[in-house]
């Protein structure tokens, strides 16, 4: 992923234990029933338009999805697996039929259990069962000098999976779904990727080896873990979940104290796919919470900090607020105050990263965690800002209203502050799924039913709640 090493800086003193709004620690249970008739004609337009983001730029013919749209751009592995997902929705809520859905999902997965595979620099899309994070949208070879990615091969077996456990009729179509599933999911080697046991590397570039760097204290790489331990095939040992638990940084945050992860995305990308709510490991039977309830407070931290707002940016408040990785306006100092374009932006004990952009897939991927706060703040964005951030597939992916700098803007317009002119699919993917989950528990039932899933959570030691 873009955000493998995240640089530190600071804007403004990190300010611990100030409370706003603050929330009952309480354990989440299943919210539709509590929102307004105004909130469900908001999602189902949120809902719709954000469908339509994967099943409209897609290539029809191998699958692959586009990392961003509109501007020109190389396919996003992790934006094929929330796709996948995205297109169980649609049927779903009736955007396309299941045939339409099985037609696409057969393409995708014929494509990825075909495409080359080698250790050479070129001409293949992966190695030892992982993919490049990065392919040709055309050719679905290697983009560039990307490296193989673990995380990313991992969030499309996310999607890949959920399609196994939807398409189960007796049917050619829905049978080959189930077979190369299986067999993408079983060609994938975890432990050559070991190169510090018990841990997986983030990575390997075939130029250079294996990245440096490990999946590690506490981020989005649960559900990686989850489906290393649960291979049929390759798994890695046991050891590494207690290994992975021990590097945990548990501090108190804004009045929250949870396992901290500044970007908002390390607490909801293995969330999609998993429901964490009740079911525990060793390291959360400890803290006597769950990794839902972890991800809420995380949530409610990082809105406490935005409307602190110790960077004094514009328009941060109780419903304009979201640290996570997404666009920026430049990489750029204006009045000595520092500017990004792509980074991972967030608010936690271990740093913050903070320019006054604001991204709508923060909240809106941690809706089914906090909807009485995330709910409210997608409307807000969409009302007062109107067509500058929200287009046909929903909201853009991110806007700074305190850059106002035409005459040095890299991309979108900056009358009245930054917008972007694309859309993520990485960051669509979990507004879209999220909001389902949220409405339905739809994606988190289905995968409760997927053996792998439950065989990796019950190796990494949880017990409880729908694991009985």
């Amino acid at each position: 992923m873009k955000q493998l090493i995240i640089l530190a800086l600071l804007f403004g003193a990190i300010n611990i234990g100030i409370a706003q709004n603050k929330p009952q620690n309480r354990p989440i249970a299943p919210a539709a029933g509590k929102l307004s008739t105004a909130d469900q004609h908001f999602l189902d337009s949120l809902q719709r338009d954000t469908f339509r983001y994967f099943w409209e730029t897609a290539n029809s013919q191998n699958g692959l999805i586009p990392d961003r749209a509109p501007s020109p751009s190389f396919s996003s592995i992790a934006a094929v697996g929330f796709g996948l997902t995205a297109y169980l929705v649609g049927v779903e809520r009736g955007y396309v039929t299941r045939q339409q859905a099985a037609d696409r999902t057969l393409r995708t997965l014929r494509f990825f259990a075909t495409a080359p595979q080698s250790e050479k620099a070129t001409g293949a899309a992966g190695y030892k069962g992982f993919f490049y994070h990065f392919l040709d949208m055309k050719t679905g070879e290697r983009f560039k000098t990307v490296e193989l990615s673990t995380i990313d091969t991992a969030l499309l077996l996310g999607g890949i999976l959920s399609a196994q456990s939807y398409f189960d009729k007796n049917t050619p179509a829905e049978a080959e779904i189930r077979k190369l599933a299986d067999q993408i999911y079983g060609r994938v080697d975890w432990t050559w990727i070991q190169a510090r046991k018990p841990f997986v590397s983030m990575g390997w570039h075939p130029e250079t080896g294996f990245i440096k760097n490990d999946w590690t204290g506490y981020n989005e790489g649960m559900l990686l873990y989850v489906l290393a331990l649960a291979s049929p095939t390759h798994p890695v040992g046991a050891d590494v979940w207690p290994a992975w638990t021990k590097s945990y940084p548990w501090a108190t945050f804004y009045d929250q104290p949870h396992v901290n992860f500044d970007p908002l995305f390390g607490h909801q990308y293995s969330h999609v796919w998993i429901d964490f709510r009740g079911i525990h490991d060793a390291y959360m039977r400890g803290k006597g919470i769950d990794y839902a309830e972890n991800s809420r407070r995380a949530t409610y931290a990082n809105r406490a900090y935005c409307m602190a707002n110790p960077g004094h940016w514009r328009d941060y408040s109780s419903t304009i607020w979201g640290l996570t990785a997404c666009d920026g306006p430049k990489d750029t100092t204006v009045a000595k105050q520092k500017f990004f374009s792509y980074r991972a932006r967030g608010a936690a004990s271990t740093q913050i990263v903070d320019d006054g952009t604001i991204a709508p897939t923060a909240a809106g991927g941690s809706m089914a965690f906090a909807p009485e706060i995330c709910v409210p703040a997608l409307r807000a964005m969409k009302a007062r800002y109107g067509a500058k951030l929200y287009g046909q597939y929903g909201f853009l992916d991110a806007f700074n209203p305190t850059y106002q700098y035409a005459s040095i803007s890299a991309n979108g317009p900056t009358a009245n502050g930054w917008f972007d002119k694309d859309y993520l699919g990485i960051d669509q993917g979990p507004i879209l799924l999220m909001a389902e989950n949220l409405r339905t528990e739809f994606i988190w039932n289905l995968m409760k039913k997927n053996p792998h899933i439950r065989r990796g959570l019950v190796k990494a030691g949880f017990t409880g709640g729908w694991l009985r």
